[in-house]
């Protein structure tokens, strides 16, 4: 067994509780710091990560954590607009960085982090996204293969509550990173680049905003055409009324089972705040170090995903799933089954830690998160313009590993 990571925490908030039982669970990784503004969580992170004789450490800035030599590694799950600067001051201290997307909100924002990781001579992840999800790199792999052709045609669809989701002012905001755009979209974008193999070279899209109460984009269509000739529709709607789980057998995105009776569950547990301040405290209450919110052990009854894809070969159609992917040929169906995960977004950790220990190249690079912002980008921008938008330029990473 390879020597585990020793990771340190900027952020202790949502991001962090998501990937909590990840890093939790999994053997290559272990939490030895992090930093947080608010004592409860920072006292609650010593307590609940000490143990045989360690002591974790807990800081109240982010220069004390850095500073701290059993930090190998960071995971930089603050807010979005703080992400410049916190990879900046983390590169300049040696520290490996998994930084959560989006990257920032700006291409040359992404560019300087690309550079100072460069500089330093550290890696820099962008993640968790879902195209990280072992279902999706299963179906990569089989069109890879070559066994069913080129990838051709892909839908992706996903319909959620996440509007309805308590949010801080900023997050209805667009101009501050609020809106699926930023966040929904780049995990759709990354799963079908990943798919294509190749980079997105035009795209049209079309976003909505169906709530005056929730002033930002709530919904999106897009169509994407990639360098190799595949092309993609994507469609994502947050607005909390179909859900796309109906379609993935009741498996929720973090791969739970789902409750079908409680519907609209989001929409009236958010009618009981009334002002701006009462929702963003009804969101803290899901951070961590608020009373129940411990690192989960329990191990999801299937994988990860982000709602229905299916991408159509030149001699079957590919459809992931939560518990595998299922294989629709010429002349018979079947599904190549996938095990339920031992840890929930193992491969986050697999791949960074493979990189840091054995110099294996990153698929989730910086320059991944840059082309996955450049894609979000033109999504706003073709929808306000109403026209189509070229990305060549935009894009700098490479999607064909």
């Amino acid at each position: 067994m390879s020597e585990p990571l020793r990771l340190g925490v900027v952020g202790l908030g949502r991001a962090f509780m998501l990937m909590l039982p990840t890093f939790a669970q999994h053997p290559l990784v272990r939490l030895v710091a992090a930093t947080d503004p608010r004592p409860e969580a920072r006292s609650r992170f010593v307590e609940e990560f000490s143990s045989n004789g360690f002591a974790a450490k807990a800081y109240d800035t982010l220069d004390g954590l850095l500073a701290d030599e059993a930090v190998e590694a960071v995971y930089v799950a603050s807010p979005h607009q703080f992400h410049v600067a916190h990879v900046r001051s983390a590169a300049a201290a040696g520290k490996h960085i998994l930084v959560e997307k989006p990257m920032a909100l700006r291409l040359e924002d992404c560019r300087a982090m690309i550079d100072v990781a460069a500089e330093a001579g550290i890696h820099l992840a962008v993640g968790h996204s879902h195209s990280f999800d072992l279902p999706y790199l299963r179906t990569a792999e089989l069109i890879r293969s070559g066994r069913f052709g080129r990838p051709r045609l892909i839908v992706g669809s996903n319909y959620t509550d996440f509007l309805y989701r308590p949010r801080r002012p900023e997050e209805l905001d667009t101009a501050q990173g609020g809106g699926v755009v930023f966040s929904q979209a780049a995990h759709q974008l990354d799963v079908v680049r990943l798919l294509a193999g190749a980079e997105i070279e035009s795209l049209r899209a079309v976003t909505a905003r169906l709530d005056p109460a929730r002033p930002t984009e709530g919904a999106y269509q897009a169509l994407l055409l990639f360098e190799n000739g595949a092309s993609a529709t994507l469609t994502y709607s947050g607005y909390g009324r179909y859900d796309t789980d109906e379609q993935l057998g009741w498996f929720g995105e973090l791969g739970q089972r789902r409750d079908p009776s409680q519907y609209g569950a989001a929409r009236r547990a958010l009618a009981q705040v009334s002002t701006p301040a009462e929702e963003a405290a009804l969101k803290e209450k899901r951070a961590y170090g608020t009373s129940g919110n411990v690192a989960g052990r329990t191990a999801p009854a299937a994988h990860n995903h982000f709602g229905h894809f299916l991408v159509s070969c030149d001699e079957a159609d590919l459809r992931p799933m939560a518990d595998g992917v299922r294989v629709y040929a010429n002349d018979r169906e079947w599904l190549d089954p996938l095990p339920a995960p031992a840890v929930p977004r193992a491969e986050v950790v697999d791949e960074l830690h493979a990189a840091v220990r054995f110099g294996v190249p990153l698929l989730h690079s910086g320059e991944w998160g840059t082309a996955t912002l450049a894609a979000c980008l033109a999504i706003l921008e073709s929808a306000a313009t109403g026209r189509e938008v070229r990305l060549g330029s935009q894009s700098t990473a490479s999607a064909r590993g």
